[in-house]
């Protein structure tokens, strides 16, 4: 099984996540288009700089990544059994977005939402790998480009591949042009840098280079679906209303960091205090309210709405499912759907949409380093 890649676009993107694919594509062996290819930056107005000891502890279980997974105590639940590796989200009505720094995020809107099951972590490289073996999908960074779908696109471009985050050697102007980001031929979910890596001991580590077509390919075969942006937030949040993060109004508790972000000086320098430079194994960090695991950084996570930057002005008030097509006034013409949590590369000094009131956005071909997802499903 395979899925059609979109045609190429091009145009800045003001989100922080790298273009669309096909963007990359036409640019990527050309050191001159390279240069003016990055990606602009996102602004952060949060300059915390604590430090603490890394906090490290993984799950054994790569099957259901249910073992040694700390109890937490979770809401009310229908009367069904939980179906294996899910937790309840209970429904109910919560003010949504109001992160003012990001207008993409503004008004703050009341909306109430049913409830849903929801995977308890990001969908694992072991997990996504039983999909792979069952079905035979190839996902969009393995297929080999045609030329009539990238017109414009130098023969020895077209290669299969996927957008690579490599950090630069030094300090850079974080308000020109970003250089981090590099299209990489053989990189994909089984080699996440390129061709020469592996996810051999990365089985409990989320999958990523997946694009939402692939997501959405993975959740049909699961019997489940894509979050809504509603369910997603109303999850992150964990049932503590208008909380600064999905654990709480301060960044470390107890001196521990609560989420796998980056610290140190983006984009050149990561120290690491949290224990990790990377993806982290799913459920290393504490669980929010729900015991739901890593809705703030480690990866992106696909929703299943369409991006526009104004629709929370015209949000339905229950059960929003996003607007019926996509704008992204900074890259005209692509497709693009929700993105939310942040990743491992957000950082409290550089990029705060980690918060559960933030937005992401991703063109629907194309994936990343650092964008994964997880499921959901209904009563």
């Amino acid at each position: 099984m395979t899925q059609r890649r979109r045609p190429p676009k091009s145009s800045p993107d003001r989100n922080g996540l790298p273009k669309a694919r096909g963007r990359w594509l036409l640019a990527v062996l050309t050191p001159l288009a390279l240069a003016g290819a990055g990606i602009a930056i996102w602004t952060s107005f949060d300059r915390t700089t604590a430090r603490h000891a890394p906090r490290r502890g993984a799950v054994e279980d790569d099957d259901h990544l249910t073992a040694d997974i700390p109890p937490v105590e979770t809401p009310p639940r229908p009367p069904a059994p939980a179906p294996e590796g899910m937790v309840w989200v209970p429904g109910g009505k919560f003010v949504m977005g109001g992160e003012t720094i990001f207008a993409d995020a503004q008004p703050s809107h009341e909306v109430e939402v049913d409830g849903f099951w929801m995977d308890r972590t990001e969908v694992t490289n072991a997990q996504f790998a039983r999909f792979v073996e069952a079905t035979g999908y190839v996902t969009i960074a393995e297929q080999t480009p045609k030329a009539e779908d990238y017109p414009g696109a130098a023969a020895e471009n077209l290669v299969a591949g996927s957008i690579v985050f490599r950090p630069p050697d030094g300090a850079v102007d974080l308000a020109a042009e970003p250089q981090w980001w590099i299209y990489v031929p053989g990189a994909d979910w089984r080699h996440p840098e390129g061709a020469a890596s592996d996810i051999d001991a990365r089985q409990d580590h989320p999958v990523v280079h997946v694009g939402w077509l692939d997501a959405a390919a993975y959740a049909r075969w699961a019997g489940k679906r894509l979050p809504t942006e509603a369910e997603w937030e109303l999850a992150a949040r964990g049932g503590a209303e208008g909380k600064r993060f999905v654990w709480g109004d301060e960044l470390l508790v107890g001196g521990a960091w609560q989420a796998n972000i980056w610290q140190g000086d983006f984009p050149s320098e990561n120290t690491a205090d949290d224990g990790y430079t990377g993806t982290a194994p799913v459920a290393t960090f504490p669980a929010n309210g729900f015991g739901l695991y890593d809705m703030a950084g480690n990866v992106w996570e696909w929703c299943s709405d369409w991006y526009r930057p104004d629709y929370y002005g015209k949000s339905a008030k229950r059960n929003p499912h996003g607007p019926p097509s996509s704008n992204d006034p900074w890259e005209p013409g692509v497709p693009k759907r929700v993105q939310r949590g942040g990743s491992y590369l957000c950082s409290d000094a550089y990029c705060v949409r980690y918060r559960p009131g933030a937005r992401g956005k991703g063109a629907i071909d194309s994936g990343a380093t650092h964008v994964g997802f997880r499921c959901v499903k209904d009563d």
